[in-house]
């Protein structure tokens, strides 16, 4: 096993890892999957060997030793500073002659626009948002949670129903249908019920996340409190688009700005309506598209630009990918 691949495509999230193995000609040698990238919570050196155990699946299966470039799109490398520590944990492996990481965003942005210029808000566990320019000029936020002015994400609506439920059943806030819906998906009559559960861990800390449908739901019955949560959402998620544009000179030129993340993804009316209606009003030539492509095309393109492969390769890796939910 001596071959050498054009590119090795990483896309690491919290919850799972794509890999993707790239010929010099656009063919998908081999694809793999793994477990979640979580450096802050295992370290830097337990996350990257969880990495190699993905990688050397994919390389055995493409029969190759080692790519050209290796193109690493990673959750949690969310500053400048720590994709530098990540590249250079990632080249101490040689998978590749050269290394590029960067934040998972940028994986869903270039997986949805056919040239690396655009835009993307991703909300899913959390919320982030990155831009680009052909030239490598790029925006984008620490996206850290509370301490860098964010809000959103499933965790954080979660956090936000409970709040609002809370103050409902005790008096200190008006009603919501929330105080009900919460509380009754964990099978419970009350939010002081819920509040014990999730106090004292009978119910797990990472069921949390499991409230957010719910107050779409609620939402969608119209409960005023639930509603106004997700407008505030629709929000965050222009606003965000809305600065990254302003800061890559892009407001007056049609630009694709790509919605991903699996509560984005799921096209919620109330949302995805709310959201396309307030970028025509800050943003009118911005062109909202959904993503749900994998993300793992988007971190091999960025390997392809990286090798300055011609279009027909990029196009040969993107039609193996758009479509498929196996890959």
């Amino acid at each position: 096993m001596g071959l050498t691949a054009s590119v090795l495509a990483i896309d690491a999230g919290n919850s799972k890892t794509d890999v993707a193995v790239v010929a010099a000609d656009g063919e998908v040698l081999a694809t793999a999957r793994g477990g979640g990238f979580r450096p802050p919570a295992v370290g830097v050196e337990t996350a990257v060997n969880a990495l190699a155990e993905v990688v050397g699946r994919a390389f055995a299966t493409a029969g190759v030793a080692s790519a050209g470039h290796v193109s690493a799109c990673l959750a949690n490398a969310d500053l400048p500073v720590e994709e530098e520590q990540l590249a250079a944990a990632l080249h101490t492996r040689a998978w590749g002659a050269t290394v590029a990481v960067r934040n998972d965003t940028f994986a869903i942005l270039r997986a949805g626009v056919a040239a690396p210029q655009g835009v993307a808000v991703v909300c899913g566990a959390g919320i982030n948002c990155v831009g680009m320019r052909p030239d490598g000029t790029t925006a984008r936020f620490p996206a850290l949670g509370r301490i860098s002015g964010d809000w959103g994400g499933g965790w954080g609506l979660a956090e936000e129903a409970l709040w609002w439920a809370a103050r409902a059943e005790d008096g200190r806030g008006g009603p919501t249908a929330l105080v009900r819906t919460l509380p009754a998906h964990f099978g419970l009559g009350s939010m002081y019920a819920l509040i014990e559960a999730l106090h004292l861990e009978r119910i797990e800390h990472d069921r949390r996340h499991e409230l957010t449908p719910v107050l779409f739901a609620t939402a969608g019955q119209g409960d005023p409190v639930a509603r106004a949560i997700v407008d505030r959402l629709a929000e965050e998620v222009v606003a965000m688009a809305t600065v990254a544009l302003t800061r890559l000179d892009l407001l007056d030129e049609e630009t694709p700005v790509l919605l991903g993340g699996s509560i984005l993804a799921a096209r919620n009316p109330q949302l995805d309506d709310r959201v396309r209606e307030l970028l025509a009003e800050r943003a009118p030539k911005a062109v909202p598209q959904v993503v749900t492509a994998r993300p793992v095309l988007g971190a091999a393109l960025l390997g392809l630009d990286h090798e300055r492969a011609p279009q027909e390769v990029h196009a040969r890796v993107r039609a193996y990918y758009e479509g498929r939910t196996d890959a």
